[in-house]
């Protein structure tokens, strides 16, 4: 499987204040990796250093296997992007920015567009700056799932929107990747939409990453185990993700339960659990 982004080492500090530490992972094609942390944890910084909004310290970006996106304006245009906030022009409506993005994308499919704004229950003749929030963000996806891109790039993109609309957005996504084997980072705080539709999980705290792993693999073997101190020191150390000092016993996250000492119990942890776990823990 091809990677349609591969992020190397990549830092970035602003004065003294270090928001990334080598953060490394892929999107393969095919794949939806959820991006997962909490606020400042880095993952806006890392979308604005892949898209070239912002420089690097050091560390290497390549999109479709190239390096310095903005030489590529063709690349750019197999891109598709969703920030938290919109930054659609908010003057127009949907009918006039029907025909702005007509001329600005060689490969704009018209129809596709009407279809997700239908469908997604957009008036067309409103102005966009009188859209709510859950609006803004679906008409912000239907422009990024309506140029033929190959990767997405979504920040927050269900964020605003009720239950059977996010189901709606996740669905089309979906549809995105198993139609044109695309690939999408996509962070979320709604644990349930990356559960639902993630196939790979990174996790980052304060800039670091925690943990790149297939969400699979993560259901499958990874589990949380409440042992006393000297279990611990029994603990076969290549397992241990984190844990947690609970004063009379420890809290360990594992990632093969296979591997558990006899007389150790196993408990199963969900998406959610784990990246609270993981972001409140001792590496």
């Amino acid at each position: 499987m091809s990677n349609l982004l591969e992020i190397r080492n990549i830092s970035k500090s602003f004065g003294n204040k270090t928001v990334l530490k080598d953060v490394t992972f892929n999107v393969p094609s095919g794949s939806i990796v959820g991006f997962i942390g909490d606020n400042g944890a880095g993952k806006s910084t890392t979308f604005k250093t892949v898209l070239g909004l912002i420089s690097k310290d050091r560390g290497t970006v390549k999109i479709f296997g190239k390096e310095n996106l903005n030489k590529h304006a063709k690349s750019k245009e197999e891109i598709g992007v969703v920030f938290d906030a919109m930054n659609l022009p908010a003057h127009l409506t949907i009918k006039q920015l029907n025909k702005v993005f007509g001329k600005l994308f060689g490969s704009w499919d018209q129809d596709n567009f009407y279809r997700l704004v239908n469908s997604f229950s957009l008036p067309i003749d409103k102005k966009v700056n009188k859209f709510s929030r859950g609006m803004s963000m679906k008409l912000s996806v239907a422009v990024a799932l309506s140029h033929n891109a190959k990767l997405l790039i979504l920040d927050e993109a269900t964020g605003g929107l009720d239950p059977s609309s996010r189901e709606e957005l996740l669905d089309e996504l979906k549809s995105f990747v198993s139609k044109s084997n695309g690939g999408i980072l996509l962070s979320s705080h709604i644990m349930s939409d990356v559960e639902k539709i993630a196939s790979h999980l990174v996790i980052i705290k304060d800039g670091e990453i925690l943990l790149n792993e297939e969400k699979n693999k993560v259901l499958e073997s990874y589990a949380i185990v409440d042992i006393d101190e000297e279990q611990l020191t029994l603990l076969n150390k290549d397992i241990v993700v984190a844990k947690r000092d609970c004063g009379s016993y420890f809290s360990v996250l594992v990632s093969d339960k296979q591997k558990l000492l006899n007389g150790i119990t196993a408990k199963t942890i969900s998406i959610e659990e784990m990246s609270v776990f993981l972001t409140r823990s001792e590496k």
